[in-house]
């Protein structure tokens, strides 16, 4: 196979034009790394000084499958994905990894499966927001689909109206949910 010389963080991009804007994709060469919408906060925490835009087969992959969501099916396949990150982070993010499309669960949801992973009586559904929230492969690993206790589409990265369309797109039951007005944020 091909040698990749320790130490050489080289990272690759590409965009994707998506009917919410313009998406921006990051690889090492061989695992996708990063996935953001162009304008949301924490855009680009996986990209080094030195990347390159160039097509990969990992972006061909990953295109397919946005080409996929965003035509409101459901991929069948996950691109292969890496992150270098906490143990605490990667448990989160694997966690919401496991919710089906067109479904929801809360940010308490994922606080009482990490306690129950790590042995604990009770964690803090302010650090799996923490986690959630630096999540780097959006849409992906679908941090979209998770929401406030009381049914708030609160804190997502790429912005609230982003995150209510998404899950329209996605056929969710939005009855009980609803974005947050600006005094309760």
């Amino acid at each position: 196979g091909r040698r990749i010389r320790k130490g050489a963080k080289m990272t690759y991009t590409t965009t994707y034009h998506s009917p919410l804007g313009i998406i921006t994709l990051a690889s090492d060469g061989e695992y996708l790394t990063g996935l953001w919408f162009n304008d949301q906060k924490y855009f680009g925490s996986t990209l080094t000084h030195n990347s390159i835009d160039k097509e990969l087969p990992i972006f061909i992959q990953t295109k397919a499958w946005l080409d996929i969501y965003f035509n409101g099916e459901i991929p069948t396949f996950l691109p292969p994905l890496r992150y270098n990150t906490t143990v605490f982070r990667e448990m989160v993010w694997n966690i919401l990894l496991t919710i089906p499309y067109g479904t929801v669960i809360t940010y308490k949801d994922i606080a009482q499966e990490i306690a129950k992973q790590t042995g604990q009586k009770s964690m803090s559904a302010q650090a799996i927001g923490g986690a959630v929230g630096h999540n780097p492969i959006s849409l992906i690993i679908p941090c979209h689909r998770v929401v406030g206790t009381s049914g708030s589409l609160t804190g997502y990265a790429g912005g609230l109206n982003r995150k209510n369309e998404l899950l329209q797109r996605e056929k969710v039951n939005m009855t009980n949910l609803f974005v947050p007005s600006k005094k309760n944020l």
